[in-house]
């Protein structure tokens, strides 16, 4: 029984230790919002750029897998090439070692109890506060307080070994095997990162094992580099549904990371050694000294951690096309990938709703770009005199239809998941102002099959519209194409940057106003039979459904201008 409560209570600690981690994380991506993601897509200008922004992105962050998650689905929706998230990566790999430093020169000083509860009483403060900025800044700091309650707890969990001696002989007999225990304990941290998902629970659960003397320092910090191949499970997770290129910039992680942890473990103790003359040159004890104090064996743990890291990076940088040419060839692109793959949202919401809207946004981009294409195929198919061009025009307007239908409802489906969290005033706008978006590019959709339908049954009825006919028709179709392009450059400008919408209302008011010419027209045009009665049908049916068109444009404009 004692032994379970023992289990419990470290599963507790740890638990309570990684709640912390994720609510500091992502309240300080809150506190950022998208600028942290502009941030990331501007600042990739050369490798010494792209290093420092994933470095700064991480520290800032606390998570490395936040970052690479991120920089996937850059690269997986085109804002970021394959050699500059390598880039990113790296400075990202750096960043996180800024954790262990945290946990290994305030964690273990002494108790922070007495610290950690008016630490949560002084966030507690700030999440009264109305504004959103400062609830997010009171979440960072009570996140902080439960991460070092977390480690406190973590510390004090844990079984006092000198008075097991089996346990103590069994560790000491994998530790007899001279290089196969430092693989040995690579392979137990990169297990255990992986079933905990977060390389800094490894680390700190690494730092209370070197500070309760169960690992002499060497296997601790072999156990820092198996830390380093399991972080990256998070990324290849994330790209199980990404394209080719979100799937290499995963795989790019995973090398640098592998290829880096093998030629350590190569040079192991020359690496060791590196690391205690540094750690010596900050005037602490020698690691590899038998004495050595708590405080520098917790620091050089940290100094292994960061070590590895940037020398990993200063390397590996120079070999990027290198590390891009072998994942090109380990992930294979496919020769026609399906057309209604989502193209940047990649599996579940990001950490914050700013950031999870933000994919949205592109992703409804992309979904209006589906539906000006099926425009096309329409134009096409209402200007060819080929019965089999036709029907194969009409089959991809059919497709396109279920298209649209499919990316609605996974778009809807990620915007319902963002409901599970807390969502600000403004971000619950946008969410609203999405579906409408949504469910009016689905009617697009609709109304580009809509038309492909007329055709194909003016087709079957044997009846054609007239060179006049023809040419009023794409005269239409020249206007919608100028909604298209008002509807689109709304949608870029997003709900922030835009400050109206005069040119979608004169995009729609020149279709209404042109379908009202033709309809008149049409009118007298019947009275002077100038065309037959089936095909003025047709005729005025592809107008009308030209004119929902715009309509449908307009709607989608105006919900992006309602929230501001």
């Amino acid at each position: 029984m004692n032994v379970v409560y023992g289990i419990l209570k470290l599963l507790g600690a740890l638990g309570l230790f990684l709640y912390g981690m994720t609510m500091m994380s992502e309240a300080l991506q809150k506190v950022a919002g998208d600028k942290l993601r502009s941030f990331l897509a501007a600042m990739t200008s050369n490798a010494f750029k792209r290093i420092l922004t994933g470095l700064c992105v991480t520290a800032i962050i606390q998570s490395s897998s936040a970052t690479t998650v991120m920089v996937v689905s850059f690269v997986n929706a085109g804002l970021l090439s394959l050699s500059q998230s390598i880039g990113v990566i790296m400075g990202a790999n750096i960043g996180t070692t800024v954790t262990a430093w945290l946990l290994a020169l305030l964690g273990f000083q002494g108790s922070l109890s007495s610290i950690t509860i008016p630490l949560i009483g002084f966030g507690f403060v700030f999440m009264m506060c109305k504004s959103k900025k400062k609830k997010s800044i009171g979440e960072m700091i009570i996140g902080f307080a439960l991460l070092f309650l977390g480690l406190e707890f973590l510390k004090n969990s844990v079984p006092d070994l000198n008075n097991s001696p089996q346990v103590i002989e069994f560790i000491r007999k994998w530790s007899s095997y001279g290089n196969w225990s430092v693989i040995l304990y690579v392979l137990i941290g990169t297990v255990l990162t992986i079933i905990m998902q977060s390389s800094a629970a490894t680390i700190a659960l690494t730092l209370v094992m070197c500070n309760n003397g169960w690992l002499p320092f060497e296997y601790c910090a072999a156990m820092v580099l198996g830390e380093n191949i399991g972080t990256t499970i998070t990324a290849n997770l994330a790209a199980m549904v990404a394209n080719a290129s979100g799937k290499r910039a995963a795989r790019a992680h995973t090398i640098f990371n592998v290829f880096g942890v093998i030629w350590v473990v190569i040079l192991f103790h020359p690496f060791l050694k590196l690391v205690s003359w540094a750690i010596m040159g900050l005037g602490l004890d020698n690691p590899l000294m038998s004495g050595a104090s708590t405080t520098s064996l917790l620091c050089s743990i940290a100094m292994m951690h960061s070590l590895f890291n940037i020398c990993n990076t200063m390397i590996l940088v120079w070999f990027t096309p290198q590390i891009v040419s072998i994942v090109t060839k380990m992930v294979k692109s496919p020769k026609e990938e399906e057309v209604y793959r989502l193209q940047y949202i990649q599996g579940g919401p990001l950490s914050t709703a700013e950031l999870s809207l933000g994919q949205a946004k592109e992703e409804i981009l992309h979904f209006a770009q589906l539906c000006r294409k099926q425009y096309g195929y329409a134009r096409e198919a209402l200007n060819t005199t080929d019965n089999q061009q036709f029907e194969e025009l009409y089959r991809k307007l059919e497709h396109y239809e279920l298209i649209t239908d499919h990316v609605e409802f996974e778009i809807a489906k990620y915007l319902n998941s963002l409901s599970e969290g807390v969502l600000s005033d403004e971000s619950a706008r946008r969410q609203q102002a999405m579906y409408k978006i949504i469910s009016e590019l689905e009617s697009l959709g609709d109304s580009g099959f809509n038309m492909g339908r007329i055709l194909q049954r003016r087709n079957v009825h044997n009846t054609t519209f007239d060179q006049t006919m023809l040419k009023k028709l794409n005269y239409m179709m020249d206007l919608l194409d100028k909604g298209f392009d008002a509807m689109e450059t709304n949608l870029k400008l997003g709900y922030d940057n835009i400050t109206d919408i005069s040119n979608a209302q004169d995009a729609e008011q020149n279709i209404n106003e042109y379908r009202n010419n033709l309809k008149e027209e049409h009118l007298l045009n019947l009275e002077n039979n100038s065309y037959g009665y089936l095909t003025g049908v047709y005729y005025m049916d592809f107008i009308n459904e030209c004119e929902h068109v715009g309509d449908f444009m307009i709607n989608i404009s105006e919900a992006i201008i309602e929230i501001k």
